[in-house]
């Protein structure tokens, strides 16, 4: 098992710091003035990064991609997540990065031609809608939004929420059982749905900790009221929902938890800058506190450690699958996400009043990142799963 990195993924991952560092953390402060206002900002930037060769680190060369082996991705995600805004500069943001995952691998050629060009060129963005108010986010078999066939068409009903990022996507890709009498895990079906057609009502967008946001930076609930689509919008074969999401989810914890420990990295730096740079009486910096020092000493350990774990879980399922690393991903995504609550809040409080600002980006992350052991399975079942795997290995 080596994890070293290569002399050109170090110049790799030096030149995508650097245009963090000099080219996205000081636009951070206009995020505060909406998404309407930065989105021609960070285009400008996106059309930079093509130039740099940096777009796409997740897409294959085939569609406009870097091709990246998962390792190497991993640590690109580890950079850009250094800032709020880095994964969509770089074209590698969600729920994009997965649907065109998807799109890639289960897509017809004319579904590639209509939504995974425009969308790997960043030309649209998209959606995925899966969640539903009324039923366990954590268990999709209980899904009651319904597509039923009509002649050519697709006929879809039903109510779904934090379908994120939906305010201003061009599609989504929704997930609708299709078969009622089938076996549970083959109920469900992927349909690419056009969101400038008849019968979508966007309800709103959800309030998140006080801020609804908009545009990319936002979480829709949304219904459909006899949305028709042709049935050529069928993702892959009906009742191929979960094998597909199942296909999405695997690579995209890899990537939640590297950026997620860019995240950290960033919040320990701050953490460092405050310490070394405060003053708490005469000729005493916050730095020189006990606390502080094991603040840092505390951090340092856990994401080093957490690192190790999620490269261990990439290489596992570049070389040997992702169900062999099925025990691995778990881990990491509670173990990672978990951690990164803990950093994020020892550096805000480390700020005092600042850390509550908008500032600096903590408060973005500590408000927007708790959601982290929530999504793509909360944190109670990736345990329960990881400890049914070790008990039965033992048994």
């Amino acid at each position: 098992m080596d994890f070293s990195v290569s002399e050109q993924t170090q110049t790799l991952l030096a030149r995508t710091q650097r245009f963090v560092d000099e080219e996205l953390i000081p636009l951070e402060p206009e995020i505060q003035k909406g998404w309407w206002h930065i989105e021609p900002l960070l285009q400008a930037k996106r059309e930079q990064v093509k130039k740099l060769g940096l777009w796409a680190p997740n897409l294959p060369q085939d569609i406009g991609g870097m091709g990246l082996p998962l390792i190497d991705l991993g640590l690109m995600f580890e950079v850009m997540g250094q800032t709020p805004i880095g994964n969509y500069v770089f074209g590698a943001q969600a729920p994009d990065a997965g649907n065109m995952e998807i799109l890639h691998e289960f897509g017809s050629p004319e579904q590639q031609d209509s939504w995974l060009k425009p969308l790997a060129e960043g030309a649209i963005r998209s959606c995925f809608a899966m969640t539903e108010p009324q039923t366990a986010g954590s268990n999709p078999t209980l899904l009651t939004s319904r597509a039923v066939r009509d002649g050519d068409s697709w006929v879809i009903n039903g109510h779904k929420w934090f379908t994120s990022c939906f305010d201003g996507a061009a599609f989504t890709i929704a997930m609708v059982v299709t078969d009622d009498d089938a076996e549970r895990h083959q109920r469900a079906s992927m349909i690419i749905v056009p969101l400038d057609i008849p019968g979508i009502e966007h309800v709103r967008n959800i309030s998140i900790m006080g801020h609804a946001g908009e545009g990319y930076f936002s979480h829709a609930e949304i219904k459909f009221h006899d949305v028709r689509v042709p049935a050529e919008n069928m993702l892959g074969e009906p009742g191929q929902g979960f094998l597909i999401a199942q296909k999405r989810l695997g690579p995209g914890r890899i990537h939640h938890c590297m950026r997620w420990l860019g995240i950290c990295k960033r919040a320990q730096k701050l953490l460092c800058q405050q310490a070394l740079g405060r003053e708490v009486r005469n000729g005493e910096r916050l730095a020189d506190q006990q606390t502080i020092q094991n603040w840092i000493a505390e951090n340092a350990a856990e994401i080093e450690a957490a690192r190790c774990m999620t490269l261990k879980a990439a290489w596992t399922g570049d070389h040997y699958g992702w169900k062999a690393a099925r025990t691995e991903i778990g881990m990491i995504k509670y173990h990672c996400a978990g951690i990164l609550q803990r950093v994020v809040d020892r550096a805000l409080q480390a700020h005092g009043s600042l850390g509550m600002t908008d500032d600096t980006p903590l408060a973005h992350w500590y408000s927007h990142e708790r959601a982290s052991r929530i999504y793509d399975g909360p944190d109670e079942v990736h345990k329960q799963k990881v400890a049914q795997q070790v008990l039965g290995s033992l048994a």
